[in-house]
């Protein structure tokens, strides 16, 4: 709590800046977004104040939500949605309060996914289907890293929520090469000033470590990449249509996702 309390101020303080520079832009797409993220940021905030069962039922609905965006996006079956939605919240609760039965509660979601396809006897598409479904509970099943790494996670939020803000303006304004075919719009240029700015937040907020540099500047713009891979493969601009002007929460969580991966790796 004391961390939550140290990191709020600064957090609460970049929303108003923001605020205020997105007001006198006048840009209603930069509007509607600021909008969204004044909803968000004290409610990520108030879950971490709350502790571990705060942490854990965001991480939760965010899964649930991610999941069935997921599902959405790769065209799974409704039995295999339900089945992954159950699978990344248990993975969330094992990392919260059994961190030594996490590999345990994976295999057995696994195992779970497996069947799935194997019970209905689904000989076109079971394999595709199963590794979507394994995809989603590696992929989304990060996000049970959330409670175990507390004020870290919420300083590598914040980071990489300024990295994915400053690489937008950014790579419009300078241009230059594109980072990746599966993201047009997206420029080197915009990619390396984002990352120096979740960097500078790190250091700003006391966060920086080696890990939590590489998960900010090499991992969440990974994170945007492996999203914008599905829903290349899905023909679709965003993961979904409901968070005004963001599409999808899997479009707002792609960069910590990836960052989150990063930082288990290396920790």
């Amino acid at each position: 709590m004391t961390g939550v309390a140290s990191l709020a101020p600064w957090l609460g303080g970049a929303l108003l800046v923001s605020g205020v520079a997105v007001g006198v832009s006048r840009r209603r797409e930069l509007i509607v977004r600021w909008c969204a993220w004044a909803v968000g940021v004290p409610v990520v905030t108030a879950a971490f104040w709350w502790g571990r069962l705060g942490v854990a039922l965001l991480a939760g609905v965010v899964a649930v939500i991610a999941v069935l965006e997921f599902g959405a996006l790769t065209r799974l079956p409704r039995a295999d949605r339900t089945v992954l939605a159950t699978a990344v919240p248990g993975l969330i609760v094992a990392a919260a309060w059994a961190p030594d039965q996490v590999w345990r509660v994976g295999a057995v979601g696994a195992l779970a996914l497996a069947a799935v396809p194997l019970v209905t006897g689904d000989a076109e598409q079971g394999l595709r289907r199963l590794g979507t479904s394994l995809l989603g509970l590696v992929w989304l099943g990060t996000l049970a890293s959330l409670a175990p790494l507390g004020t870290v996670a919420l300083a590598l939020f914040a980071a990489v929520s300024v990295a994915d803000v400053m690489a937008f303006f950014a790579g419009r304004r300078l241009g230059g090469p594109r980072l990746s075919p599966l993201s047009p719009a997206k420029r080197w240029s915009g990619t390396l000033c984002g990352a120096a700015a979740g960097l500078g937040v790190l250091a700003l907020l006391s966060a920086w470590s080696w890990p939590a540099a590489a998960a900010v500047a090499v991992g969440g713009p990974a994170g945007d990449l492996v999203e914008s891979l599905v829903k290349r493969g899905a023909g679709a601009k965003d993961s979904g249509q409901w968070l005004a002007g963001s599409g999808g929460l899997l479009d707002r969580i792609d960069s910590l996702v990836g960052a989150l991966v990063m930082m288990v790796v290396l920790r």
